[in-house]
């Protein structure tokens, strides 16, 4: 099934879409918001997916869906962890600054814990102060869980991923430097993400979800243009289940927790860093990639980060070609 939060309140209001998203059913006789049914999934999910059939065979009243009136679909949650499982993001990051990556990087996840209480829409805009600060988009896979219990195995935080959604982690990488030097990670660089309109069980993902990774391109579009098409699965280090165990070692994790998969990002079939999209390659799902195999390559990046006008799509096609999450698209906007 597949579940979204139309704007309303802080934590939007329930609803169940339909499979090629075009309409909707209201779910509130349910559970009012996406966060009450994840309290009480085991309860809430058949009625949900029951209402979810209802609407494939028209036996329910519905609206027209509309993604524009979509919050994400959690608006805040308790608690937004995001990873680093594409170890060639990870090496191009290292390379451009002639760094080595430890080897310890490729058992041992990176994970930052994120601002979780003002998530942007999918189609709200992207609000920036200060050129200089370097604004970035991020595509990303994401997973909703259930309870996971402190230090769970990665077969039983499996079990508790409940729903997969993308996700575009907006981050100032002209702020990061200065952050990160200080030893006490992300903060003012990581402002508010934004996630798809809808958010999906693995059930309905069918094939497209296999061995806890989303195998299926992730679709860039820059300014209008092409940018990235990675694959999501392909060159992915830690799978979901490993990137849930490792946020719970030493902690549970409450129902509605998100763990992200960092910056999707695929090596060239001869193992090469990665080309544009322009040049055939599969592009990239951020800017700093761009220009850091452009620094790596002509000792300076040229491509500039975002700023006032530009847009940003991001959006999942199954193989048929249709949307699966809904499109994040946002333009930025002086804040």
């Amino acid at each position: 099934m597949k579940l979204a939060s139309l704007k309303q309140g802080r934590d939007g209001h329930l609803v169940v879409v339909s499979k090629d998203l075009t309409k909707y059913t209201d779910a509130g006789h349910i559970k009012p918001t996406l966060q009450a049914a994840l309290d009480d999934w085991d309860i809430a999910a058949p009625k949900l997916a029951q209402l979810a059939e209802e609407i494939e065979v028209g036996s329910v009243p519905t609206e027209r869906f509309h993604e524009h009136d979509c919050d994400s679909p959690l608006p805040r949650a308790y608690q937004w962890a995001d990873g680093s499982a594409y170890i060639n993001h990870v090496e191009l990051v290292r390379k451009a600054r002639g760094a080595e990556v430890p080897e310890s990087f490729y058992s041992d996840p990176l994970m930052y814990q994120g601002g979780s209480d003002s998530f942007l829409g999918p189609r709200d805009a992207i609000p920036l102060k200060d050129k200089a600060w370097g604004l970035d988009f991020e595509a990303e896979v994401c997973v909703i869980t259930g309870d996971v219990p402190m230090g769970a195995s990665r077969e039983a935080a499996l079990d508790q991923i409940k729903l997969i959604l993308i996700c575009n982690d907006v981050s100032l990488r002209g702020l990061i430097p200065n952050e990160l030097a200080k030893g006490f990670g992300f903060f003012q660089s990581k402002p508010s993400s934004a996630f798809s309109p809808v958010a999906v069980t693995p059930e309905a993902l069918g094939p497209a979800w296999k061995d806890a990774k989303l195998h299926l391109p992730m679709l860039s579009t820059y300014n209008g243009k092409a940018f990235g098409k990675p694959q999501c699965d392909v060159d992915m280090t830690f799978d979901f289940g490993t990137l849930v165990a490792h946020a719970a070692k030493t902690r549970p994790l409450g129902a509605g927790s998100i763990i992200g998969s960092g910056t999707i990002s695929n090596r060239d079939p001869d193992g090469g860093a990665g080309k544009p999209v322009a040049d055939g390659g599969l592009g990239y799902s951020c800017i700093a990639e761009i220009r850091m195999i452009e620094t790596i390559r002509d000792g300076q990046a040229k491509t500039p980060f975002m700023d006032v006008g530009d847009t940003i799509r991001i959006e999942v096609k199954d193989t048929a070609g249709h949307s699966v999450f809904g499109a994040i698209e946002q333009e930025v906007v002086k804040a």
